[in-house]
C-alpha cells in the first residue's frame, strides 16, 4: 500500500468517497423516480410490463457489482473501477437525455446504466471498508453515514426531476420535459467527477493492489470488451421477460452456491463469519422485496389514490407531484441516520451496542408497521384518496427499517467476510439484493391495475390489500429474525474469537 505523507485522516478520505457516492445516487434516483411512470405514461406500457421491466433492470443493476468488485480487486483497482463506473453512468443518463420515445433506446440506455452501476457500486463500498478496516467501533457508524450519502443525493434529485419534468413539459412540450429531467441526472455525475478530481489526493493511499501499479493494456481492453457485452446482453434481457426471469432466478441459485462453496472451502477461523453473512444476506433479500414497492406499487398508488395536498386544520400548505412521495424515503433516512449513529456510538463506548442481527429484527418490525400504515389510511380515504400524511408516516417507519437492515448490510459484509474476499462479496451481496428486487416487482404486480379501472374507489382496495399482506409478511420476518438471534450470537462469538490477534510469546529477560 502507498504511504501518504503527511498522513490523511479517515474523515477526509471518507468524505471523498461520500461526496462522489452522493452525486452518483443523485443521478440514479433522479432517474429511478421517473422510470416506471415514464414507461406507463409516455411509452404506453401496462402496469405489469413497466413493473417487470424495471424489476429486471433493478436486478441487473444489483447483479453487475459482483463483476465490478472482481474487476476492482484483480484488474483495474478499486479507485480506477469506481471512477470508470461514474463516467459510464454519466453516458447512460445522457442517452436518456436524447428526445426519443423508442423503447429500444430505453433498453440501450438502461444497459449502459447497468454496466456503470456495476463498476461503481461495489468499489465505492469497498473503499469505505478499507478506510475503516480493523476499527470495529466506527464501522457501523461509518456505513450508516455512508448510507446517508445515498439519501442526501437522492432526496434532492427525487424532488427536483419530477418538478423539472412538469415545468419543462408545460413550457416546451411533454417529451422534452421527460428527457430534460433525465439529462439533469447526467449533469449530477459530471459535478461528482469534478469534485472527486479536486479531492483525489485524500484517497491516494486507499485502494486494492492494482491501484498502486500502472494499468495493463490487456486488462483495459478486456474490461472494455466485457462492458460492451454486458450492455448488449442487458438490453436483450430487458425486452425479453421470460429470459429475464430465468436469468434472475439462476443468479440467485448461483450466489447461494458460491456462498456454500466459500463456507466449505474457507479456513476454519473464517467459517463462522461467512455463515453469519449468509444468514443476514438471506434476511436482506426479504427486505429488498419490500424496498422494490417504492418505485413500483407505492409509486403507482401515489398516482391514483393519494391526496397530493399537504394540509393542517383544513389549510393547504403545499402540494406534491405524485413521484415526489418517493423522496420521503430519502428524507427520513437523512433524519434518522445521524440519530442512529449517535445511538450506536453511545452504546459502543459503554460496550452495550446490540448486534447487527438484532438491528435486522427491529428493522423488519418497523417495515411491517409502515405497510400497515397505508392500509390504515384507506379507512379514512375521501373519494378513494388517502391523506398524504399517511404516506409520510408510512415511509418514516419503512425508512427506519431500511436504515437498520439495508444500511447495515454493507457493514455486515465488512465485519464478517475476510478481507481477501471483500470486493467480490460486496458484489455478491448486491446480486442477492437484485434478485430480491425482481421478486419485489413480481409482488407489486399483485396490485397491477387493469386498464379498464380508472375509478380510485376501485383501485384503492387492490393496493391496500397488497400493503396489508406485506405488513403481515414483515411480522413473519421479524419473528424469524428474532428466532435466529441465538444462532447469530454464537456465530458472531466464534468469528470474534477467530479474528483475535495471536498472544505474543513471553520473553525471559534473563536470557
Amino acid at each position: 500500500m502507498a504511504i501518504q505523507n503527511p498522513p490523511v485522516s479517515q474523515t477526509k478520505s471518507f468524505s471523498t468517497v461520500f461526496l462522489i457516492e452522493m452525486w452518483e445516487r443523485f443521478g440514479f434516483y433522479g432517474m429511478q423516480v421517473l422510470m416506471v411512470t415514464y414507461m406507463v405514461k409516455k411509452l404506453g406500457f401496462a402496469d405489469v410490463d413497466a413493473n417487470l421491466v424495471w424489476g429486471a433492470a433493478s436486478a441487473l443493476i444489483y447483479a453487475t457489482p459482483a463483476i465490478g468488485g472482481w474487476i476492482g480487486d484483480k484488474f483495474l483497482g478499486s479507485r480506477r473501477t469506481m471512477l470508470s463506473g461514474a463516467v459510464v453512468l454519466m453516458v447512460g443518463y445522457a442517452l436518456l437525455w436524447i428526445p426519443t420515445n423508442n423503447a429500444y433506446a430505453l433498453y440501450l440506455a438502461l444497459g449502459v446504466i447497468i454496466l456503470g452501476n456495476g463498476l461503481f457500486k461495489p468499489n465505492a463500498g469497498n473503499l469505505v471498508r478499507k478506510i475503516y478496516e480493523g476499527d470495529e467501533v466506527k464501522i457501523d457508524s461509518a456505513f450508516t453515514i455512508y448510507y446517508m450519502a445515498v439519501n442526501v443525493g437522492s432526496t434532492i434529485s427525487m424532488l427536483l426531476t419530477p418538478w423539472i419534468r412538469d415545468y419543462v413539459g408545460e413550457h416546451y412540450g411533454d417529451a422534452l420535459g421527460w428527457h430534460t429531467a433525465f439529462g439533469v441526472c447526467s449533469i449530477g455525475l459530471i459535478l461528482g467527477l469534478i469534485n472527486y478530481y479536486f479531492m483525489r489526493r485524500t484517497l491516494a493511499h486507499i485502494g486494492s493492489e492494482p491501484d498502486y501499479q500502472p494499468p495493463k493494456a490487456k486488462n483495459i481492453l478486456g474490461v472494455i470488451a466485457g462492458g460492451i457485452a454486458i450492455i448488449a446482453v442487458s438490453a436483450y434481457i430487458l425486452q425479453n421477460q421470460g429470459v429475464a426471469q430465468l436469468c434472475v432466478y439462476a443468479a440467485g441459485v448461483v450466489i447461494l452456491g458460491i456462498f456454500v462453496h466459500l463456507i466449505r472451502s474457507s479456513e476454519p477461523g473464517e467459517r463462522a463469519g461467512l455463515i453469519a453473512a449468509l444468514v443476514l444476506t438471506i434476511q436482506t433479500i426479504f427486505f429488498f422485496i419490500f424496498y422494490q414497492q417504492m418505485s413500483t406499487s407505492l409509486n403507482l398508488f401515489a398516482q391514483r389514490n393519494v391526496d397530493l395536498s399537504f394540509g393542517i386544520f383544513g389549510f393547504e400548505i403545499f402540494r406534491w407531484i405524485p413521484e415526489q412521495f418517493q423522496s420521503l424515503n430519502a428524507i427520513w433516512i437523512v433524519i434518522l441516520s445521524p440519530i442512529l449513529v449517535w445511538i450506536y456510538n453511545s452504546l459502543g463506548r459503554h460496550g452495550k451496542d446490540f448486534p447487527v442481527a438484532a438491528k435486522f429484527a427491529l428493522g423488519f418490525a418497523a417495515v411491517a408497521a409502515g405497510f400497515f400504515m397505508y392500509g390504515l389510511g384507506a379507512t379514512t380515504a375521501v373519494n378513494g384518496a388517502i391523506s398524504s400524511w399517511y404516506m409520510v408516516w408510512g415511509y418514516g417507519l419503512y425508512s427506519l427499517g431500511e436504515v437498520l437492515v439495508s444500511g447495515l448490510g454493507l457493514a455486515m459484509i465488512a465485519r464478517y467476510v475476510p478481507a481477501r474476499m471483500g470486493g467480490f462479496m460486496m458484489g455478491a451481496y448486491y446480486v442477492a439484493s437484485g434478485v430480491a428486487q425482481y421478486m419485489g416487482s413480481v409482488v407489486a404486480n399483485f396490485a397491477a391495475i387493469p386498464d379498464n379501472i380508472t375509478d380510485p374507489l376501485q383501485s384503492l382496495p387492490i393496493y391496500t390489500s397488497l400493503f396489508n399482506k406485506l405488513g403481515f409478511v414483515g411480522v413473519g420476518c421479524t419473528v424469524i429474525a428474532v428466532a435466529m438471534l441465538p444462532l447469530m450470537k454464537k456465530l458472531s462469538a466464534n468469528h470474534a474469537l477467530s479474528t483475535l490477534p495471536p498472544i505474543p510469546p513471553v520473553h525471559n529477560e534473563d536470557l
